[in-house]
């Protein structure tokens, strides 16, 4: 699958799992991306992200699909040993951040909704537009740093 596909397919696959209620924002970007890389993770790996929905908890605070996309940057570039160097994690993370941070103008689950998630269990109209599109972003930056060594990765200017 070409790289243009792989995004392409990153966002249509995690919307759709959350658009028909399969799997919450962070689950669903999880599963895809991991699913996408091949699934270097058994597909139990989702119900680490399962706790993200709705702002962590329900508590309306962190956007479950930028947690997702974190979690996923990290199943692409986190470390599996102590002491272990993860140069490429932390700049495509600050990569994930700086731009959901510019496409929607803030991290919160509640401003982000603009509801009380304690009480509104689904927000899918922006909901699944904010989780595709973070998908996307999260398999885009994945893309990016795959192939970069890890002084490229460390020398990025994060605009």
């Amino acid at each position: 699958m070409e790289n243009k596909e792989k995004i392409e397919d990153a966002k249509e696959r995690a919307r759709e799992l959350f658009e028909k209620d399969r799997f919450a924002c962070s689950e669903a970007i999880l599963y895809t991306i991991n699913a996408i890389l091949g699934n270097p993770l058994p597909s139990e790996i989702v119900r680490l992200a399962s706790g993200f929905t709705g702002g962590i908890g329900k508590s309306g605070n962190t956007c479950g699909a930028l947690t997702g996309g974190v979690m996923a940057l990290g199943l692409a570039f986190g470390r599996t040993e102590p002491d272990a160097d993860f140069p490429k994690l932390l700049p495509a993370t600050r990569d994930l951040l700086n731009w959901f941070d510019q496409a929607y103008g803030s991290f919160c689950c509640a401003v982000l909704t603009d509801k009380d998630i304690v009480f509104d269990v689904r927000q899918t109209d922006i909901c699944s537009v904010i989780t595709g599109e973070t998908a996307a972003k999260t398999m885009t930056i994945i893309l990016k740093y795959e192939n970069m060594s890890s002084g490229e990765a460390l020398s990025q200017r994060v605009v």
